[in-house]
């Protein structure tokens, strides 16, 4: 099942007080940037995050959720109403987040 624009727009709009957020879409999913580096993605109309530490501690109850067979497990993210922790919680895992790689 792809994810539907609609969610996207959502998710997006949550994290509107974050300056940077961009994202791309790929093979009816979308993958989430901030500030150049992947966060997450929606997946099936979820929104899940890398599992960092500062995530993992965020949200000790977040279920492990493969977002398409084959791939890492990510962390989902429940609490996609408040804007307050989406912030606090992105700005947390930015540091733990790989730099992109660079293109040859």
């Amino acid at each position: 099942m792809a994810s539907s624009r609609d969610y996207l727009d959502y998710i997006l709009e949550q994290l509107s007080e974050l300056d940077g957020v961009t994202w791309r879409a790929m093979m009816g999913e979308y993958i989430l940037y901030y500030q150049g580096k992947i966060i997450g993605g929606i997946y099936d109309d979820r929104f899940l995050v890398k599992p960092t530490r500062s995530a993992r501690t965020m949200m000790p109850e977040a279920e492990a959720e493969l977002p398409y067979e084959g791939a890492k497990e990510m962390l989902l993210v429940d609490n996609v109403e408040n804007r307050d922790f989406l912030r606090e919680l992105i700005e947390a895992m930015y540091e733990e987040l790989p730099s992109p790689k660079k293109r040859k």
